[in-house]
């Protein structure tokens, strides 16, 4: 029998703790959903707004569960956050839907990203080089890498946290100065003032850019904001929504490090500051990305990029022909140490459930390196059968709403929790409590009301996967007394 470990061992300090913040946020999304962006809002003002307000919205969140996480410094994270703050169904529900799609999704979408990148450098790997393609099942080398990827990085994970430490410490380090790197080379080499002076001379005019029949000209749809009447405000509230799933989408899994609190080193301190560090990081970085994309690339190119990759354009405006290859890397190097973040964190969620006897019970142990190793895996299996299905990216769409629900759940938490539980330490507290938790509940509400009103498939389909949750609970809390009876 294979020896197992007790408890988790704290072996992650400030840095290693930050660096999982900034990793597991940085992905593929800076380099892509620009374009979106841009074509949703229609001017580089609201191009930058948009990353400005998600980037208040991350920190505040952040400096938020701070606070949390100094009460609760174990493993689970959002999980225990929501169990405490409410009950236990709504802990679950969170988590079923963390490993249902959120996080396994993500992995998933993250992998396949990686080697689309990657066949740039070995054409052979594209998603269109099919090596099974029968009538039941296609399988591209694409796919087959992206499998390939997730259960290596699993793998070096179930050997122990320090291993998955240092791909996450080295690899982040490295994403984030190629990153500074590419925003450098932009501004020195790529700029120009003709291009910036252009998208900047009608900076905060709203409206959606679209192409002419011709493929070629750019229509401008709308009208600049030159009045207050509530059908602008409301068309704006909703387009602004709209566009901000790619920015919170790419912002998002910030919250990673909250779930391996059991292995950080002084965890009511390190955990809230490494939040802030990593947000506050990434935030600067996206900003500075996409000033420079709009210093190197006049408004068109970068809403009708070719696929959206908006960073290869503007590399090749950069290194000419090189650019693509330059990106290609980069991606790959992100996107790596993005999904080892993932895949670290994942597993200890699913582990604290699995100890409350709401998941496969194996899953609640520790292997002889104090990791959990069989949620680990169990979370490989489900993403690569993700990986398999094709579908994972749309379920991303569909969940974005979902993940805001849970986040204005969350912090609503802390104001229940100040109610109902006065009595417990706080080593930290929210900063700017009231304000900020209260500012940040409307903002994500206004964001969920109006994706509901102008993309009502994205989040009903999101809300059947939560309520889906709702009978598989049930089942496992009789299951759980059948097992105390016993």
């Amino acid at each position: 029998m294979s020896q197992t470990g007790s408890s988790f061992k704290p072996t992650l300090g400030l840095l290693d703790a930050t660096m999982v913040v900034a990793g597991s946020m940085i992905g593929s999304g800076i380099f892509i959903v620009s374009a979106d962006i841009t074509r949703n809002v229609g001017s580089a003002g609201w191009l930058i707004f948009v990353w400005l307000l998600t980037g208040f919205m991350t920190l505040t969140a952040a400096l938020s569960y701070g606070e949390l996480s100094a009460m609760y410094p174990k493993a689970g994270g959002q999980y225990v956050y929501l169990k405490e703050a409410y009950n236990p169904l709504v802990g679950f529900l969170y988590g079923w839907s963390f490993f249902a799609v959120i996080q396994t999704g993500t992995i998933a979408a993250v992998g396949v990203a990686f080697s689309k990148f990657a066949a740039y450098i070995f054409p052979s790997l594209s998603e269109n080089n099919y090596l099974i393609d029968t009538a039941y099942i296609r399988v591209s080398a694409a796919q087959l890498v992206s499998i390939l990827l997730i259960v290596l990085l699993t793998y070096i994970n179930t050997r122990g946290v320090k291993e998955g430490k240092w791909i996450q410490t080295t690899f982040t380090l490295a994403k984030l100065l190629a990153l500074f790197g590419l925003i450098i080379f932009g501004f020195l080499l790529g700029a120009k003032a003709g291009i910036w002076d252009a998208n900047w001379a009608n900076a905060w005019d709203f409206g959606k850019l679209e192409r002419t029949e011709g493929g070629n000209e750019l229509v401008f749809v709308g009208e600049a904001i030159r009045k207050t009447d509530y059908a602008t405000i409301f068309a704006i509230v909703g387009a602004v929504a709209t566009a901000m799933v790619g920015s919170v989408f790419s912002s998002d899994a910030w919250n990673n490090v909250t779930f391996i609190a059991g292995e950080i080193k002084r965890p009511e301190k390190n955990i809230g500051l490494s939040l802030f560090l990593g947000t506050l990081i990434v935030t600067v970085i996206y900003v500075c990305a996409n000033l420079m994309y709009t210093a190197v690339l006049p408004l068109n190119e970068i809403a009708f990029a070719e696929n959206d990759r908006v960073a290869v354009a503007a590399s090749q405006n950069i290194f000419a022909q090189a650019g693509t290859i330059v990106i290609a890397i980069m991606i790959m190097i992100s996107t790596f140490g993005c999904n080892n973040g993932l895949i670290l964190s994942g597993a200890r969620v699913y582990y604290t459930m699995a100890k409350d006897g709401l998941f496969f019970r194996q899953v609640g142990t520790l292997n002889k390196n104090g990791v959990p190793s069989k949620g680990l895996w169990i979370q490989c299996l489900w993403t690569c059968i993700l990986c398999l299905s094709g579908r994972y990216g749309e379920l991303l769409d569909y969940v974005v709403f979902v993940v805001l629900i849970f986040y204005i759940l969350t912090i609503i938490g802390i104001f229940r929790l100040r109610a109902t539980r006065p009595d417990l330490p706080r080593p930290y507290k929210a900063f700017g409590y009231p304000v900020l938790p209260a500012l940040y509940v409307l903002l994500a509400t206004s964001m969920c009301l109006a994706l509901l009103l102008s993309k009502p498939k994205y989040p009903s389909f999101g809300l059947l996967i939560v309520l889906i949750g709702i009978p598989v609970y049930y089942i496992a809390v009789a299951n759980k007394r059948k097992d105390v009876a016993v």
